[in-house]
């Protein structure tokens, strides 16, 4: 059996799990007030606060932190890199310092998995951060030689979903051609072709379906207009597509599942944009579906959205001639995190280095 803690952090709290093998027998939540937050002016200057946090949690949880064989933290902003569990080493340490793509509370994951970690003589690992970009060449052509696309997803969810799928069907997410819809805050379609994500949408800078908080797609001539305007700054922009984008920008709120509730009561603004998200999530599918010729095994449905049945079955409707359509709702990170540092520990894969 293999003891491991692992470390999810957000803007606002920090996420803990301990596991033993795949059973979770530790979870908390750690908040953090925005006084607490505020203290400290990068993310990096929080890493002795939000270990002390863990590290007094566990103690009051009466976890022995030396009965623990390894550490698994969420990836933060590093360089492009392939899907897998990755060492965390002195040259991930540095770009997760400087924030190499952007400061994101997930780069204090690694740098602390690593702290606690060499105090226990005990390895410290990353399972596929945001920034796994396996494009194909094809996939990374935009239109514009000055932007190529970039790969920024879902992925420790997407890649974990599809394995599950996988599992649950005796076969190897090697030997399957999936197309994973995760859909939450953002929303990314990615397109696995044996294992690789071929293509992706970037959710978190204006590609492909809206979301409850970002803009997805929009007609590129107006949003070139719009920047030119005099009427907002960069940063208004830029919160346009990523924070305020999307069902709040239509609808002033981010809990979708009200939405959902207000159309199918008949509010005809809730029904327009709750029937525009689903129709924009599965003609993503669709496009993917064209990038593996049409030769789709599953369609699989996930993240927190995809607890609703009534958006699952509305996207439903519309791709299931293409292949079947598996639902997992939520994105159970921990969980994923925690298979990721197994895989390694048990010899079923070599920690890849960065």
């Amino acid at each position: 059996m293999y003891r491991l803690l692992i470390i999810n952090p957000g803007s606002t709290s920090t996420k803990i799990g301990v596991y033993d093998d795949e059973k979770e027998v530790f979870e908390k939540t750690l908040r953090h007030s925005a006084e607490e937050i505020g203290k400290y002016k990068t993310i990096f200057d929080q890493f002795e606060f939000r270990k002390d946090v863990i590290l007094d949690a566990l103690k009051e949880a009466n976890i022995d932190i030396k009965t623990l064989n390894g550490i698994v933290g969420r990836g933060g902003m590093l360089k492009p890199l392939v899907s897998g569990t990755y060492e965390v080493n002195d040259a991930m340490i540095n770009d997760l310092k400087i924030g190499v793509q952007g400061q994101h509370a997930a780069n204090l994951a690694g740098i602390i998995a690593k702290e606690i970690g060499k105090s226990l003589d005990i390895p410290a690992y990353i399972v596929d951060p945001i920034v796994v970009d396996e494009l194909s060449d094809v996939a990374r052509v935009s239109g514009m030689p000055d932007i190529p696309r970039k790969s920024i997803f879902h992925a420790l969810n997407q890649k974990a979903v599809a394995r599950r799928y996988a599992k649950e069907n005796g076969k190897k997410y090697e030997d399957l051609n999936l197309i994973v819809a995760h859909m939450g805050g953002g929303t990314t379609v990615g397109t696995h072709q044996k294992g690789v994500v071929v293509d992706v949408n970037n959710g978190l800078d204006g590609e492909g379906p809206f979301s409850p908080e970002r803009s997805g797609g929009v007609p590129i001539g107006d949003l070139v207009k719009m920047c030119f305007s005099g009427k907002y700054t960069y940063e208004e922009v830029m919160k346009k597509i990523n924070g305020k984008g999307g069902v709040v920008g239509y609808l002033n709120t981010l809990d979708f599942k009200a939405v959902v509730d207000k159309a199918l009561e008949g509010d005809k603004d809730c029904k327009l944009i709750y029937e525009a998200f689903t129709y924009q999530v599965a003609k993503e599918i669709g496009k993917c579906a064209a990038v593996l010729s049409g030769q789709v095994d599953a369609i699989l449905l996930t993240g927190g959205i995809a607890y609703n049945e009534h958006v699952c079955k509305a996207i439903t409707d519309r791709v299931k001639f293409i292949a079947p359509v598996v639902q997992y709702g939520g994105e159970d990170e921990l969980l994923a995190l925690a298979e990721g540092g197994l895989r390694v520990l048990r010899g079923e894969e070599k920690a890849k280095q960065y």
